[in-house]
């Protein structure tokens, strides 16, 4: 029984191995899809999931060969990711709390704004030039070519996703047949029919882009969220299978002897032998 930490130890960084793929698979998903083209968070997860491979393979060769060595800085990582993981999600929920979109009368489709979101998340989508990344992004997956050619009717009954609404055609409150100058929301001037301009620099489209990397990431928070409580099991288990292989190092089976009391006792037999003497009996 003193060595089922070991074997549970071992098999479960077994799992933690195929838990990994999930992780990176995420990371990648974000990295890869064509729709959202945001790169804000999937860095950092894809960053977690090669670690957590990478330290499942020290704790099985720690936890299954008794190397202590390898169970220490299996342990020490682990603790490091594990704090990792937990400040990542809570920074993830953080910055990715506001926002949602706003209705809009009359139709299927939401609208954004890009002061609804968070500071943060503002500041990284107005950078030039990581916006002139996302915006040639966008071009390239095509998204507002499966609307051009909706009717009048299709936007009043389809829906749209984030970057739709926000690049592909101006605010629904823009006026274009006023004859008199009326004041209207600026992405109203910056829209313009040519297929390589539309709303791409729009704070709406800004705005799409961010709804996608919120609802992005709480999708991957219930994985993360998942995977914490994973970790923190396996690295109670892995403190066990790291104090028996510290025992295994050693002559005795159980660990080094604490038993004092089988040593000789000098300080008693020099007073016993002080009392005899006293007595008579030497």
């Amino acid at each position: 029984m003193r060595r089922l930490s070991n074997t549970v130890i071992g098999f479960l960084n077994l799992f933690t191995l195929l838990a990994s793929i999930p992780i990176i698979g995420g990371g990648l998903w974000m990295a890869r899809n064509s729709t959202s083209c945001e790169s804000f968070l999937q860095t950092p997860l894809l960053v977690v999931g090669f670690v957590v491979l990478v330290i499942s393979l020290a704790g099985f060769i720690g936890a299954c060969f008794h190397v202590a060595w390898a169970l220490w800085v299996y342990l020490v990582v682990m603790l490091f990711l594990i704090g990792t993981l937990m400040a990542l999600t809570v920074f993830g929920f953080v910055v990715t709390s506001q926002g949602g979109g706003v209705e809009v009368p009359g139709r299927v489709y939401k609208e954004y704004r890009l002061q609804d979101y968070s500071p943060w998340l503002r500041n990284r989508i107005k950078d030039p030039n990581y916006w002139m990344t996302i915006r040639s992004c966008i071009l390239g997956s095509k998204t507002c070519a499966k609307i051009a050619l909706w009717t009048p009717l299709d936007y009043l009954e389809k829906d749209m996703s984030p970057i739709q609404s926000g690049c592909c055609k101006p605010p629904t409150s823009c006026n274009y047949n006023m004859a008199t100058a009326v004041a209207q929301d600026p992405d109203c001037y910056h829209w313009n029919n040519a297929p390589d301009l539309l709303c791409y620099e729009c704070d709406s489209c800004k705005a799409g882009v961010l709804e996608n990397v919120r609802r992005d990431w709480h999708k991957l928070s219930v994985l993360n969220i998942v995977m914490l409580v994973f970790l923190i099991g396996i690295y109670s288990i892995g403190c066990c299978a790291f104090r028996n292989t510290k025992r295994a190092e050693t002559e005795y089976p159980y660990g080094e002897n604490r038993v004092k009391h089988i040593k000789p006792r000098w300080d008693y037999h020099w007073w016993r032998w002080l009392q005899d003497k006293r007595e008579g009996l030497y």
